[in-house]
């Protein structure tokens, strides 16, 4: 069955409260979008957030965000075997200490992009948008020089390197879709940003380990029906992040998760048709009343509503 997930800083704070009194006990480690800027981390400092949560009974489901994966990793360039060693490393402390899965993405350059941040929706709520004529008059990064092949190079010599040690690690890497999953962003080429690439990730090393975060705002940016996309990748999923947006990958705009164009219920059940039983969790939730919209998205209201909804999914699946 799936399981349910929030994002929850890595030291305790009333929010780990929270999760637990409304059932959740799956933990998402994800600091840079709770306001911490780390971007590698020690066995130590594993160990101590997983005994931290286990001693409440909880357990640390997935770390993403702030993985030690460079741009020297993701451009090909000089460096790279040194930086891919220290993610190696990473990959089998996560192991040592019990961290099943590992997010990871392939934007170099600029990652996630959004243009708004104070979009009105339900209520007087915020949510987040994208608007790529905005985003193009940026500047250029310094990266903007590579080419696709050269990237989709990289992703695959990195991919070779490390997914052999992911399997003796027992920890599941999942890919996420490139946000917005557009041809490029200022110039620099993205990769993960139609079925049709991942495909081609997910054959470079055919194993379990190699595998998709199913952000399904993305996917749906990307203009697929969701439900067939998650049959279509099936087992291959490793991590799902619930969301949805109105519009396409030039121009969308996030929405509450009861109140956008996917049929969630149908989504909900696609992924209990293909017996998937890992990490879920509510991404991208408005700003709510009484919240200040200083980390868009991510504020405490919007992802407890978000569970209860996912709940009541998960129990319309069991029904005929």
């Amino acid at each position: 069955m799936v399981r349910l997930s929030l994002i929850l800083p890595p030291e305790p704070d009333s929010r780990w409260q929270l999760a637990k009194q409304i059932g959740v006990t799956n933990a998402v480690i994800h600091p840079l979008e709770i306001g911490d800027d780390r971007t590698d981390w020690t066995y130590d400092e594993l160990n101590g957030v997983v005994n931290w949560f286990e001693e409440i009974g909880m357990n640390v489901a997935v770390l993403e965000g702030s993985v030690p994966l460079t741009d020297r990793i993701r451009l090909g360039r000089d460096g790279r075997d040194e930086d891919i060693e220290r993610f190696k490393r990473f990959l089998r402390d996560c192991g040592a200490v019990g961290i099943p899965v590992v997010c990871y993405d392939w934007m170099a350059g600029i990652r996630w992009a959004r243009t708004e941040a104070h979009i009105e929706s339900r209520g007087g709520s915020y949510v987040t948008g994208y608007d790529e004529e905005k985003m193009s008059g940026g500047p250029n990064p310094e990266c903007m020089d590579v080419t696709h092949e050269q990237l989709w190079d990289a992703l695959e010599y990195f991919l070779r390197e490390v997914v052999p040690v992911a399997a003796e690690a027992d920890v599941k890497l999942g890919l996420h879709p490139a946000d917005p999953p557009l041809d490029s962003v200022r110039g620099i080429p993205r990769l993960a940003r139609s079925v049709e690439a991942y495909d081609r990730v997910l054959n470079i090393v055919d194993s379990e380990y190699n595998g998709v975060t199913f952000c399904q705002g993305n996917f749906a940016a990307m203009g697929v029906d969701i439900p067939d996309t998650i049959r279509h990748f099936g087992d291959r999923i490793n991590f799902v992040h619930f969301r949805d947006v109105e519009g396409d990958a030039s121009r969308f705009v996030e929405t509450w998760h009861d109140n956008g164009p996917t049929d969630m219920l149908a989504a909900m059940r696609a992924y209990e048709e293909i017996g998937y039983e890992g990490p879920m969790r509510p991404d991208h939730v408005p700003t709510m009343a009484g919240e200040d919209n200083s980390n868009p998205g991510y504020h405490t209201k919007g992802r407890l509503f978000a569970i209860g909804y996912m709940r009541g999914l998960l129990e319309q699946t069991k029904t005929a």
